[in-house]
């Protein structure tokens, strides 16, 4: 009995040795294992922190916060972790200033849109000024019309002893817009433009006008240059009594350049170029008054 009792001691001892052997075995293959893990793991957090430049811990709060599921095992970690670096490679290089440059940009932006508040604004004013100015031209331009028109009626009656004449605002509606025609009927003829006048009446025609225009608003000084040219000394004695008329109806002081024997004979005051000497010019006033008045003595 006690060597049976000794062998099943002995057999106790060898099993308790080899579960030790094996605990041994196993403890020194979980340790590599754990040591394999953690050397893994450092390589991850390592690998986490250049590509993704943000601690692990973070990394995960910000997937459990996205609800992104997560692989269990390394390999499809791994594959996960391929897919989106693919996915920010796809994104293209980051901007680290756009926050700064959107700041900027929505700065400008406010500042273009007050300065486009400010045109629209002074556009719309503008546009008001130039509506009134018109109004008034408008106004002024077809009372000056008015006024001219029927100074021009009476100085063509006068200085062709008769017909019919006047103005006319042609091709717009518009007074700022139209042009000016000249219809005239001297007498035992038919109302045509200016254009399909004589010379003779045409000059005495563009007189009246002139005339007329001096009526309505009248200048200092007048100069008519060889006006009466195209007139015969019939027509020019009517220019002459026209002169008259619009002398002593206004202040205007009339310089007519002429060569017309008829025109000087009725001028205040004659001036001239003379050649008394070759090559020396010399000029000449001549008061024809005071000339009547000695030659009458």
């Amino acid at each position: 009995q006690a060597e049976g009792a000794r062998a099943e001691a002995d057999r106790a001892v060898r099993a308790s040795d080899a579960a030790a052997s094996q605990a041994r075995e196993l403890r020194a293959s979980l340790s590599a294992r754990l040591e394999a893990a953690a050397e893994r793991l450092a390589e991850i957090t390592t690998q986490i922190r250049e590509t993704a430049r943000v601690e692990p811990e973070d990394l995960a709060r910000s997937l459990a916060d996205a609800a992104i599921a997560i692989p269990g095992d390394a390999g499809g970690m791994e594959a996960h972790l391929y897919n989106l670096e693919r996915q920010r490679d796809a994104i293209g290089p980051v901007n680290l200033r756009a926050e700064e440059e959107a700041v900027e940009h929505a700065a400008r932006l406010e500042t273009m849109q007050a300065e486009r508040l400010d045109l629209t604004g002074a556009i719309g004013k503008l546009r008001q000024g130039i509506d009134e100015l018109n109004g008034e031209g408008r106004e002024r331009l077809v009372a000056a019309f008015e006024v001219i028109n029927e100074h021009f009626k009476a100085l063509f009656e006068s200085l062709f002893e008769g017909g019919v004449a006047e103005l006319r605002l042609v091709e717009s509606d518009d007074p700022l817009e139209a042009g000016l025609e000249i219809f005239a009927c001297p007498p035992g003829k038919r109302m045509a433009t200016m254009s399909l006048m004589s010379g003779g009446e045409q000059a005495l025609t563009a007189a009246a006008l002139i005339f007329a225009v001096f009526l309505a608003n009248p200048a200092p000084i007048c100069v008519l240059d060889e006006v009466d040219a195209p007139l015969d000394d019939a027509n020019v004695d009517r220019f002459c009594n026209l002169l008259d008329e619009m002398r002593r109806r206004t202040q205007t002081r009339f310089i007519a350049i002429t060569h017309n024997p008829v025109t000087m004979a009725r001028m205040d005051r004659l001036f001239g170029v003379t050649m008394a000497e070759r090559g020396v010019s010399q000029l000449v006033s001549v008061d024809l008054r005071q000339a009547e008045a000695m030659a009458a003595q």
